[in-house]
């Protein structure tokens, strides 16, 4: 009995180490194939070896195909960002210490800052004759700057400026300066006088021009509009009449007045009559005023002793005997 169980045990242990073998084998082959596959429904397919991978060929860029007579309106039509591969140029940007700026390729540089490349002069005439149709005929009566300056007598000037910032809006670009003759007012003279004092250096007598400049606001447009403001309240404050200055005297005067002087009274009761129908009084009214306004000098002097031997009928010279 004892012979027969060792017996069955050997044959058991033999068969069992037969398939561990068998096993073995098998998967040493398929690991050196390939790994093997976990096939979870445990259906039995064909292996599927991997692909190849694809490798896509680099092309050459856009400026290595150009034509030298291609229509680069078409190529470049608006604004855009820079980009190297599309621009037949050798642009450099940018700062290396001790070596060449680099060149257009991978160059952020570039980027940051707009471009004009889409308006060339040929690019600019097409869309000049493209707008052409939309325009009307200059017209007529502005045929010369003196017309021009009659019926648009205010000017305005700004500037537009390329800004490499992280904002492309530049600072600059807000100012509006405003010029425009005094005579276009149509003021009288006590207007005159007070939109003088209110404007202050800013009247260039010598020009007769008044030069408005606003920057107070952020946006041109605000500024273009305070300008209007400004000009219009101006106006309106020199034609406004206080109650007191109906009260003022000659002495309380900012400048001398003829009319309203003492020596046009004494001038007509010398001649009893009335200014008007006296001879030669407009030449002394004008010298009265240059020397009362101007001071005495001996321009405003001689002007004064011409004008007084005119009204009283005296020889202009006098000669000694």
């Amino acid at each position: 009995m004892l012979n027969c169980m060792k017996t069955l045990e050997r044959n058991y242990l033999s068969n069992f180490e037969k398939k561990i073998c068998c096993w073995y084998s098998n998967t040493a082959v398929e690991a050196k194939d390939e790994f093997r596959v976990l096939n979870i429904r445990k259906s039995k397919g064909a292996f599927q070896e991997r692909k190849p991978k694809r490798v896509m060929p680099v092309l050459p860029p856009r400026t290595k195909q150009m034509k030298v007579d291609q229509d680069w309106g078409s190529v470049w039509p608006g604004p855009r960002s820079f980009h190297p591969a599309t621009v037949p140029l050798p642009v450099r940007q940018g700062y290396v210490e001790k070596r060449a700026s680099p060149d257009k390729f991978a160059n952020a540089e570039l980027m940051k800052i707009p471009n004009f490349l889409h308006l060339t002069p040929p690019v600019i005439e097409r869309q000049c004759k493209a707008l052409k149709k939309f325009c009307t005929s200059w017209p007529k009566a502005l045929d010369n700057d003196e017309n021009c300056e009659k019926h648009f007598p205010f000017e305005f000037t700004f500037s537009d400026y390329c800004y490499s910032s992280p904002s492309i809006r530049n600072p600059l670009a807000r100012i509006v300066t405003m010029k425009f003759k005094l005579e276009s007012l149509k003021l009288n003279r006590i207007a005159k006088d007070k939109f003088l004092r209110l404007v202050g250096d800013r009247y260039d007598e010598a020009s007769d021009t008044v030069t408005i400049v606003t920057d107070r606001c952020p946006l041109r447009k605000q500024n273009y509009d305070y300008a209007l403001y400004l000009i219009t309240a101006l106006y309106h404050e020199s034609w406004n009449v206080e109650p007191w200055e109906q009260l003022k005297s000659e002495a309380d005067m900012e400048c001398y007045e003829w009319d309203k002087s003492k020596s046009k009274t004494n001038i007509e009761q010398l001649f009893n009559t009335t200014s008007d129908k006296i001879d030669n009084i407009d030449m002394y009214a004008n010298a009265v005023d240059r020397l009362m306004n101007e001071g005495e000098n001996e321009y405003t002097i001689n002007k004064y002793g011409e004008a007084v031997r005119k009204i009283l009928g005296l020889p202009s010279t006098v000669t000694c005997t």
